[in-house]
């Protein structure tokens, strides 16, 4: 069972599709990027998070959303054209992390601040979303690296990064919240790494 989950299904892709996979990030980057500059003065990018500036009630959050549409879109489809490459587990989850990204853009959290009306089935939803997709990518990148060709150091290490910051990343904001917007973006930074150089790099195993 466990082999079988680690061994790639069959399957090809294009280099369109790849270069597609790669653009739709960089647009979903350079939305969640300019999402502070349509917030208003009372938000920090150092303190309040990309949830924030997609947050209920607040105007201009469309921007961050898109950002999070995007983002989600470009993975469930990178998982799809790299079932050759990747192992079923890594499909799954990475697909799985794609699924809860568009959900986090549909579900908005509650906005921070003081008197705004919000929604809190929306709110606990999307921490729910929130929570399963850092779940999904973790182990989506493990099951990456346990049949990463040894050879690949630097894609390796990147792993291990992208590990770290999964969880090391999450109880920093929760222990240092203000700075949980910085930090949280170092985080996202790091996943768009990790997903861009997947698009680029084809390993064959």
């Amino acid at each position: 069972m466990v082999k079988t989950i680690l061994t790639p299904a069959a399957g090809s892709s294009s280099h369109a599709s790849t270069i597609a996979v790669v653009l739709v990030l960089v647009f979903s980057f350079g939305s969640l990027l300019a999402a502070p500059l349509l917030m208003p003065d009372s938000y920090h990018w150092i303190e309040h998070t990309t949830s924030h500036s997609a947050a209920q009630g607040v105007e201009g959050a469309w921007l961050a959303r898109l950002g999070f549409l995007l983002l989600g879109l470009a993975v469930i489809w990178l998982a799809a054209i790299r079932k050759a490459n990747w192992p079923r587990a890594a499909v799954w989850m990475h697909a799985a992390f794609g699924v809860f990204m568009v959900a986090t853009a549909a579900f908005s959290v509650r906005p921070w601040i003081e008197g705004l009306p919000f929604d809190p089935i929306e709110d606990a939803l999307h921490s729910f979303t929130a929570t399963a997709m850092g779940f999904a990518f973790a182990f989506g990148v493990l099951a990456r690296w346990l049949r990463r060709q040894r050879e690949d150091r630097l894609s390796r290490l990147l792993d291990i990064v992208a590990l770290a910051a999964s969880v090391g990343i999450p109880l920093i904001m929760v222990y240092q919240a203000d700075i949980g917007g910085l930090v949280q973006r170092l985080m996202f930074l790091i996943a768009y790494i990790w997903y861009g150089r997947e698009s680029i790099v084809k390993e064959d195993n």
